[in-house]
Order: C-alpha cells, then structure tokens, then sequence
C-alpha cells in the first residue's frame, strides 16, 4: 500500500458521504490511505467554558460511533480520527499536516444541484488558506459505484504564476493513478479581449504544445498525455467545449494573489468551479516542502 495519505473531512451528513466517495475513488486510484477525520469544536472540549463531563463524553462517543459506521471498501486502507479545533478548517489542516496527507477531500455545500460543484463554508475556507491541495467533491458523488478510480486527469493550466506548481501536482496524479492526463490551455482566457481571435488561438495552441512536452518528460511511459486550448467569450463557453468522462478530475492552480505556499480561489478557477460536473482539486502556489503527491 502507498505511504500516500488523503485526509477526509467527514460530518454525518450527505455531503460527508459524498466526501468519502471522492477518497475512495482517488484512493482506489493512486494506492493512497484514507484518514477520515470528524472536526469537534473546541468549545465542545470546553476551552472557555467547562462544560459537562457527561456531556462531552457523549459528543465524542457519537462522533467515534458516526466514523465506525462509514462503509469503506477493504480494499482501501482507512483510519478514523476525531478532532478538536477552533473551526473544521483549521482541524482538517492540522490533521493533513500530521498526518502527512497530500490532500484534503471535502464535499460540496448541501442544497447544490446534483452533479455540481458549489462552496459550503469549510470549502470556502480552506480554499482561502489552506496550504494542502483540496478536493471538492460534486453532489451526489456518493451515488457513483465504489469500483470507479480516475479515468483522466484534466489540468487546467495557465502562464500566471502557480503553474509549475499545478503541472508537477496534474502529473504526480495521473503517474500514480495510470490516467492519461489531458492540459487545457486557458491562454485564450487570460488574455485582454483586444488581441486577436486568431492570434489569441495559435499563443493557445503553442502554450499548450509548450507545457506538453514538459508533461510528457514527467510522465511515465505508459501515461497518455494530450493538450487541448479552451477558447470562448466566457468560462462557461469555454468549458462547454469540452467534453468530460463521468470518472475524471480537474486539477485548477490557485490565484496569484495567494500568499506562497497557500491557496486563494482566483476569479478563473471559481468561474471554472461553476461550470463543472466532475470532483475539482486546487492546488496551492508551491507545496509545502516534504509533501508527496
């Protein structure tokens, strides 16, 4: 089994089970172990106002009993942890960091629209500070079938800083999951509107040509990688080209405006947020040193 490990942010919930589905998935794929962790506020422990020893004793226990009744495949390695923490992004950070996780999977806000992506408050926390990658797991993602891994991992990659760092993750990924990795250039969109259609499209297509071919010399010889340019007046159009398998992941960097080291959802990666059906992981400028993938 990889040393790999995926910290999972569970609650008894919907979207925590959708949060377990995504791990499975990825972990099927990559050989990585699962450390599901429920996040107890700290208040619970009674930091600042001693509460009930009765009391605290039964928020633990029914945490523990929530975690024990989650139905992981025993093909996958898992480890249940429950938490204490001023808030559950703070907790789940705290637990990748000791854990030695590579990741963060959490699920999309309840109420969303089945099949889409969209922020709850953890999620948007954590893609506001962390300095873990993070995984956001679609509605629904619990309906999929427990033997789907990753079929393709799509990067989309930009020239803003925080590139390096979103190719090295896209293709540390698609090596360990043996998933053809697909590049989409976003030139196009980055560029300011006066520039040419059609110079606007062959700076696309060389871009994509150019972090291609630095794909292809990380891979391993038997990964597939391709590169496509997403062009269109809007992310909306311009993801709506393309097309998407039920089992793939995206792989968006974060925003230059990120402190290094640490992510900040950029206006780009949260527009492309809105437009897919598909589990999205954020990467953060540089990983932290020590990290594996």
């Amino acid at each position: 089994m990889s040393e790999a490990s995926y910290v999972v942010g569970y609650t008894a919930t919907e979207k925590g089970a959708d949060a377990v589905a995504l791990g499975v998935r990825l972990a099927r794929g990559t050989g990585a172990r699962l450390d599901v962790v429920i996040v107890l506020h700290i208040e619970q422990r009674g930091a600042v106002v001693p509460t009930d020893a009765g009391y605290e004793r039964f928020v633990r226990e029914q945490a523990e009993s929530w975690l024990a009744e989650i139905d992981v495949p025993s093909d996958i390695e898992v480890r249940r942890h429950v938490r204490y923490a001023d808030s559950s992004s703070e907790g789940l950070t705290e637990a990748a960091h000791e854990l030695g996780a590579a990741l963060i999977v959490v699920g999309a806000a309840r109420g969303g629209l089945l099949g889409r992506l969209s922020i709850g408050s953890v999620a948007n926390e954590l893609l506001h500070s962390s300095d873990v990658p993070v995984a956001i797991a679609p509605v629904g993602s619990r309906s999929i079938g427990e033997g789907h891994g990753i079929s393709r991992v799509t990067a989309a990659v930009g020239t803003r800083s925080g590139s390096d760092a979103l190719l090295a993750s896209s293709v540390a990924l698609a090596g360990a999951a043996s998933a053809p990795l697909r590049l989409v250039s976003l030139v196009t969109l980055d560029l300011p509107g006066s520039v040419d259609t059609r110079l606007a499209n062959r700076t696309g297509a060389a871009h994509a040509e150019e972090v291609l071919e630095a794909a292809r010399a990380a891979l391993p010889a038997d990964v597939a990688a391709s590169a496509s340019v997403a062009s269109g007046d809007s992310i909306a159009e311009a993801m709506g080209e393309l097309d998407w398998e039920s089992d793939e992941i995206v792989v968006v960097g974060s925003s230059r405006l990120a402190q290094q080291g640490r992510l900040f959802l950029g206006a780009t990666a949260a527009k492309v947020l809105r437009e897919l059906s598909v589990p999205l992981i954020v990467v953060p400028r540089s990983t932290r040193e020590g990290d594996r993938s």
